[in-house]
């Protein structure tokens, strides 16, 4: 994807101190818009609507041909009231003389805002960005902030490749946080974000600029804006996991707490590779105007380390993982909610859970899952996990994802896209207590170290004992610990768990 988006900050390069000062001033009663309105803005905009008396902070423009509340169901619209939906229409349009208003376009937005953020999914955020890019250069308005907040995998279907897209764009901030659509219509619930940009000074502004919008909606600045959309999409699938384990499992509470902890781990654990991979990662912590303690974070960096041929490597970035909105975000789309309905995703899973208990199989296909999903009454449009986990083979490989860290994902792809054999295990694992327990503990572990966890299960066989005497030995012993095989090749006299051969299912094909 080509998009031109070299610059995306509140200020001119100008050295001119008045200049800067009379910037601030207006990005102190500077407007926020949300284009391509679906559940998420609209929810937020209602929610402003109740707390703010008269116009507030908050634009909105609805993507053309598409309706500005309709993406909630009728009862939603049946129960909200019709000043605030009325507050929520004028944050919509403009006025256009002789009394009449007319609809925000992504231009007005571009000319009346200083910070727009890309509201559409992963289906259309790219082509919004390109035209938002060509817009912003049309109409003189080069220092708006540009934000987006799809929580899916982009892909290019020309070069067959899947990414994430604040990492082929690294300037393009990105807004996220923890929400359920009922509970923005809360008057007197509260809810936390982000606001992250590589440039600490935007993400500051912007961050400051969002937190006006409600006082129900605290918003705190990063940097790490990768990890944040990362992040977004591997939870939406973990989601989908989380809801079939409270379905399926809800007689085996059990196992929940063990998928639950795994399921948030392997979501940062994953973010952290992949925040590796960042193309301006010493920039980001070496070129900023302040320390990043200064956005909220505890200290400036936190890294992860293996030791590769004698020597320390650096595997993972989890600074990220500081920002609390962040994380919440995770752990709370896994939540069964006390009141009200759980995130969509999280939906999804315990349709999932509950056709997989009737047939007593994996779905055939994707497609039957989303008909599945759409006989509940959940739209496939919305169902970013789903959308994600189509491309995740290429999302493993791209980011080199190791296969501990994504274990509880690659059983759901398995379980969904595998031959009919491997969905046969995955079904056996996923709906066994057992078997799903086993695999949460072992699956974690990286290849090499299930040797020795198998070896002490196996003291009786010589090859075993071999194995962990030649530890023991440790130096003198290291290059016949890394060849000895043999241990790996005995013949097993009964075939092996569900569990295991999961993992052996999914080691190969991922």
């Amino acid at each position: 994807m080509q998009t031109s988006l070299k610059s995306n900050t509140f200020f001119p390069r100008s050295l001119d101190a008045e200049l800067v000062r009379q910037r601030i001033r207006e990005l102190e009663v500077g407007k926020v818009g949300f284009y391509s309105v679906g559940l998420y803005p609209a929810s937020l905009a209602y929610n402003c609507a109740m707390q703010q008396e008269g116009e507030g902070d908050l634009l909105l423009a609805a993507r053309p041909g598409r309706s500005l509340l309709g993406a909630f169901n009728a009862d939603a619209l049946a129960g909200m009231d019709p000043e605030h939906v009325a507050a929520v229409e004028r944050m919509a349009s403009h006025d256009a003389g002789a009394g009449e208003r007319c609809p925000n376009s992504l231009a007005d937005l571009l000319q009346r805002c200083e910070l727009v953020v890309l509201s559409a999914n992963s289906n259309h955020v790219e082509d919004d960005l390109q035209e938002a890019c060509r817009l912003r250069e049309e109409l003189g308005r080069e220092q708006v902030v540009l934000a987006c907040l799809a929580g899916s995998f982009s892909h290019d279907h020309i070069a067959n490749a899947s990414y994430v897209l604040c990492e082929k764009v690294p300037n393009l901030a990105f807004f996220s946080g923890f929400h359920r659509h009922g509970a923005l219509r809360n008057p007197l619930d509260s809810f936390t974000a982000n606001f992250c940009h590589p440039n600490a000074l935007t993400a500051l502004l912007g961050a400051r600029m969002l937190d006006r919008l409600s006082p129900n909606i605290q918003v705190s600045p990063g940097v790490h804006n990768v990890e944040g959309q990362y992040i977004k999409a591997a939870k939406n699938m973990s989601s989908v996991f989380a809801g079939f384990g409270y379905n399926y499992h809800q007689q085996n509470p059990g196992v929940l707490p063990t998928l639950l902890t795994l399921l948030l781990d392997q979501c940062l654990d994953q973010a952290a590779t992949v925040s590796m991979a960042r193309r301006d990662r010493q920039r980001l912590y070496n070129r900023q105007p302040f320390a990043l303690t200064e956005l909220g974070y505890g200290v400036q960096r936190i890294e992860a380390a293996l030791v590769r041929g004698g020597d320390m490597e650096k595997v993972r970035d989890h600074t990220f993982a500081q920002l609390t909105a962040m994380v919440a975000d995770v752990r709370g789309s896994m939540m069964l909610p006390v009141s009200g309905k759980p995130t969509r995703n999280f939906q999804a899973g315990q349709v999932l859970a509950d056709r997989m208990r009737e047939v007593q199989r994996c779905p055939h296909t994707m497609e039957e899952v989303e008909d599945w999903c759409e006989q509940a009454g959940l739209r496939k449009g919305g169902l970013e996990g789903l959308k994600a986990l189509r491309y995740w083979p290429q999302i493993v490989r791209n980011y080199a994802i190791p296969v501990h860290d994504a274990s509880m994902v690659n059983l759901l792809y398995m379980a969904i896209y595998g031959k009919t054999s491997t969905k046969e295990v995955a079904f056996s694992v996923m709906t066994d207590s057992r078997e799903l327990s086993n695999y949460c503990q072992e699956s974690v572990r990286p290849t090499h170290s299930r040797r020795y966890a198998e070896a002490l299960q196996n003291l009786h066989q010589p090859e075993a004992m071999d194995l962990v005497v030649n530890a023991v030995i440790a130096d003198n012993a290291r290059r016949l610990i890394r060849d000895d095989n043999s241990f790996e090749e005995l013949d097993a006299a009964t075939e092996p768990p569900a569990y295991l051969r999961a993992m052996n299912v999914i080691e190969t094909a991922l």
